[in-house]
């Protein structure tokens, strides 16, 4: 496994605890995550639980992974689409920015 690969799979993992935190608050705790898990469709989040989501990714990484700016750059419909594994590439490519 290659240090990207590694870095990766512990992004995953980190956003994973957060969504499940997030639908722990919605009453739901029983769901499989995989980087094709759809927020929209699989997950049945809102705007308003991507806000909490927001929040968990500023407070884990900070200024670096903006998730709203992210966010405000999409479409509707992308945003609709937007599953696990784009969070994840989103995650890394901002930290790789960043240098860390």
């Amino acid at each position: 496994m290659t240090t990207t690969e590694a870095s990766r799979d512990v992004v995953f993992t980190e956003i994973d605890g957060m969504l499940r935190q997030v639908l722990a608050e919605l009453g739901v705790d029983d769901v499989e995550i995989t980087e094709q898990t759809s927020f929209n469709e699989d997950l049945e989040l809102e705007s308003i639980d991507l806000v909490t989501l927001t929040a968990l990714i500023s407070e884990r990484w900070g200024e670096p992974v903006n998730l709203a700016e992210f966010l405000a750059d999409k479409e509707l419909d992308e945003v609709i689409a937007l599953k696990v594994g784009d969070l994840v590439d989103f995650v890394c490519g901002a930290l790789a920015r960043a240098g860390g």
